[in-house]
């Protein structure tokens, strides 16, 4: 990653905090950009900001206590007021977005849906015209039996593909489950593939944000621009 890819996405994270307020539960994104959002708010909250935070990740959990961010969980807020989180593509006209590179979309979208305003924070080269575009839509499914998830998406135009870790061993999700990264031909419509895979025994989410998203923060050469 570039020294300048990160400044956009410091740009991207600086502009969608700023809307963070005293009192609000905020959800806390997952991945590389997401992070520059969270030490923002840290920044923010060593500062005087009291927020309550709502981790999507066992990692953005360690970083939110290692900056001394109050954190809570959906048992104990039943709704967010805001999250911050990142994208691998989003699409431009509608919003929607691909998630789920890192390995956290089904707790990223658990949060999404229950936040008042999504705020995704990305730099330029993140927007595309359709999407699946240039990345796979990762899928989380269980582990038994995900050989015969694997069939069952490949029935509807997908090349699955298993995610390892570097030693060979399938990736785990923080619950437990395996990714199973799915190219599509680029003309499949993203809302109508998103009900398709909504019906796949054994997929226990994907990484398709469809209609959730309330603000997406681009940062760009020529600054941060706000697409609504």
């Amino acid at each position: 990653m570039s020294q300048d890819e990160n400044q956009l996405k410091i740009a991207a994270a600086e502009s969608a905090v700023t809307q963070v307020r005293d009192g609000m539960i905020v959800g806390l994104g997952s991945g590389s950009t997401a992070a520059f959002a969270v030490s923002a708010l840290g920044r923010r909250v060593g500062e005087g900001l009291r927020i309550v935070g709502i981790p999507t990740s066992e990692r953005t959990a360690a970083q939110a206590r290692e900056l001394r961010i109050p954190l809570s969980s959906l048992a104990e807020e039943s709704q967010v007021d805001i999250t911050i989180d990142g994208a691998d593509e989003v699409e431009e006209g509608n919003l929607n977005l691909i998630k789920g590179r890192g390995g956290a979309l089904l707790r990223e979208k658990i949060v999404a849906s229950a936040s008042k305003k999504l705020l995704i924070i990305i730099h330029a080269s993140k927007l595309v015209r359709q999407l699946g575009m240039n990345d796979p839509v990762p899928v989380e499914v269980v582990p038994f039996g995900w050989q015969v998830t694997a069939r069952h998406l490949s029935s509807l135009g997908a090349k699955p593909s298993l995610r390892r870790n570097p030693d060979g061993e399938p990736f785990h999700s923080d619950s437990g489950n395996y990714i199973v990264d799915c190219a599509f031909e680029s003309t499949v419509s993203a809302e109508s593939l998103a009900k398709q895979l909504d019906h796949v025994v054994g997929l226990v989410e994907h990484g398709l944000f469809i209609g959730l998203t309330s603000e997406v923060h681009v940062a760009g050469a020529g600054g941060v621009r706000i697409l609504n």
